[in-house]
């Protein structure tokens, strides 16, 4: 067997921007590779300490054991794929069902498409992170990722407050529902929702990445999100802070009373409904909307309002990991396996494609 030779293997500088220099040491021991890419990712944050501006941050994800990190990337992998599958066939279920092309289902789909860019932003890099121990990536990269979820999150407390409106409609006046839910109106509600999820993302990415960092560049999280930044964060942030703040609790307070008020009207009129047997049908039709709302903002308000935020980070990891990977995966079974019309549409679908083999 011939012996292995040194090789040269380009390592990009500390300092960016740079031209990249070659590095020589033998290939065959592969935990020196791995050994360099740590020790270029601690002298980074080493250089942010020290006062250096931050260009690059360094995703530290749970910090567990290499067995059970493994464990964790299998885990997270079936649920992104049984999420991309769920959320990806109730679209195509509703598309091409003639029973599904109601206004509620039109949000539903909405919803679906949000779960999907949802989870997009934040498991593939988690699961890079899980198979890397720990991953670097550029300010810019942070800022875009920060968008995208701030404007889905945003996005769907809007929606699930639109969903809300759309149910009490349905019950609290169901004659004028054809009139009242039209396909402009639809499309001007999910667009309003869109709209006020844009508005919010640029103005809180804005605040948070014009904020100087230099404390480190080390983020102990798996995604770049508010409460890991804002410990890194050495220039002045208390008005940057409580605008980000007030338009968190603005989306959120504002959703969550649109609900609760379109809720206390639909229980009035089910309270009016004599037959035991029509107000169980009428209160299924909110059920599954009522259990994905209370998942979502629940998650949402122990992050984002609570007084202790970003203090006991390892909380907030298995938080997030609820919201970001669990409820996108949980959405589309909540709606279909309390909906009799979403299910015999999937089992006509199942019929059709048995037919056709």
């Amino acid at each position: 067997m011939r012996p292995f030779k040194p090789t040269s293997v380009f390592i990009s500088s500390l300092e960016g921007g740079q031209e990249e220099s070659p590095l020589k040491y033998s290939v065959f021991p592969l935990p020196q590779i791995i050994s360099i890419q740590r020790h270029r990712a601690d002298n980074l944050g080493f250089m942010a300490e020290n006062g250096t501006l931050v260009t690059e941050f360094i995703l530290l994800g749970f910090q567990v054991q290499a067995e059970l990190q493994m464990g964790l990337f299998f885990v997270f992998l079936v649920l992104y794929l049984i999420t991309m599958v769920g959320n990806l066939g109730m679209i195509v279920l509703i598309q091409s069902d003639s029973r599904l092309q109601t206004p509620m289902y039109f949000f539903l789909s909405h919803l679906s498409f949000l779960d999907i860019c949802y989870s997009s932003v934040i498991v593939p890099q988690l699961l890079e992170i899980l198979d890397t121990d720990k991953m670097v990536i550029t300010f810019e990269r942070c800022a875009t990722q920060f968008f995208f979820f701030t404007l889905c999150a945003s996005a769907e407390c809007f929606l699930l407050a639109v969903m809300a409106y759309d149910r009490y409609v349905a019950v609290c006046n169901p004659l004028l529902y054809a009139t009242a839910m039209t396909p402009q109106t639809r499309l001007g509600l999910v667009a309003g929702a869109y709209a006020g999820g844009m508005f919010n993302s640029v103005v809180r990415t804005g605040c948070t990445f014009s904020i100087s960092f230099c404390k480190s560049n080390q983020v102990d999280f798996f995604f770049c999100d508010l409460p890991p930044l804002m410990k890194l964060a050495c220039s002045e942030t208390w008005l940057r802070e409580q605008v980000i703040y007030f338009l968190a609790f603005s989306v959120i307070t504002t959703s969550v009373s649109v609900i609760l008020i379109s809720y206390l009207f639909i229980i009035r009129a089910i309270l009016k409904i004599h037959a035991i047997g029509g107000k169980a049908k009428t209160f299924s039709t909110c059920a599954s909307h009522m259990t994905a709302v209370t998942l979502f903002f629940g998650t949402l308000i122990f992050i984002y309002l609570k007084g202790n935020m970003g203090k006991s980070l390892e909380k907030d990891k298995i938080v997030s990991v609820f919201y970001t990977v669990l409820i996108p995966m949980l959405n589309p079974m909540i709606y279909s396996l309390r909906n009799k019309e979403v299910k015999e549409a999937l089992k006509k679908a199942l019929d059709r494609m048995r037919v056709s083999k």
